[in-house]
């Protein structure tokens, strides 16, 4: 059953078609990566599903709801309780700790909770450095606190926008292991990247060329990777 459903989808500026009768659909559940050179319309894309921007044409269907036809106020309610949104820049508040940064999200959806934010900084890995300043953290710390700030109103859809485009090797491999672990929980993935090997641990790949769909690829070993991942995962959280 789809989650997310583009049709037609259109995105002009002037004489540009940044994104030209895009069809995309995402089932719930699943993980997909969208890849694409820059100037391909990767952002556009991002920028619609993630109701922060609107299609000059089409419907854009989350959850069965045309997001495109949306009042503002909606779309914000609508970004709010269903989207997690996770960046290549970290966006984090400087002023505030780990845990803060996790409860600003708590503020805007319902009520800050900081025993659940401290939970969602343990599931990344993170507990024990919930009250460092980001400016006490690695970039792949403060990647991971996004990734529980993301987390913490349960959203249906997880977009991520380039979120390794920052890391180095070992804090990616964290970040995918992350990924494969919601994967695995059912919590539906997009992530926009050009990296080929953040692509290729998703379920399927989809690539954008001059703002249109080039080609889709399935990865065929996608679950028998995904098992090795959690194996391997379960073997270090036994350590």
């Amino acid at each position: 059953m789809s989650l997310l459903e583009l049709k037609n989808v259109s995105k002009i500026y002037g004489d540009l078609k940044a994104l030209d009768s895009v069809n995309v659909h995402v089932d719930k559940g699943e993980w997909v990566a969208i890849m694409g050179p820059s100037g391909s319309g990767k952002s556009t894309m991002m920028n619609i599903i993630g109701c922060m921007d609107r299609p000059t044409y089409g419907e854009v269907l989350l959850d069965g709801v045309d997001i495109a036809k949306e009042s503002s106020k909606k779309l914000t309610d609508i970004r709010r309780d269903k989207i997690g949104l996770i960046f290549q820049q970290f966006h984090m508040v400087n002023y505030l700790t780990a845990v803060e940064n996790v409860m600003v999200s708590q503020y805007y959806h319902s009520m800050p909770d900081e025993q659940e934010a401290l939970e969602a900084l343990g599931r990344v890995g993170l507990r024990e450095r919930a009250h460092h300043l980001p400016s006490q953290l690695s970039g792949g710390e403060q990647q991971r606190v996004c990734v529980a700030r993301a987390l913490i109103n349960h959203p249906e859809l997880i977009l991520a926008d380039e979120p390794t485009g920052n890391l180095d090797e070992a804090n990616e491999n964290i970040v995918l292991d992350l990924f494969a672990q919601l994967h695995a929980e059912g919590t539906t993935l997009c992530v926009v990247t050009h990296d080929p090997e953040v692509a290729d641990a998703a379920q399927r790949t989809i690539v954008l060329e001059h703002g249109k769909v080039a080609r889709e690829v399935i990865n065929e070993h996608f679950d028998e990777q995904q098992k090795e991942w959690l194996a391997r995962l379960k073997t270090e959280n036994k350590r």
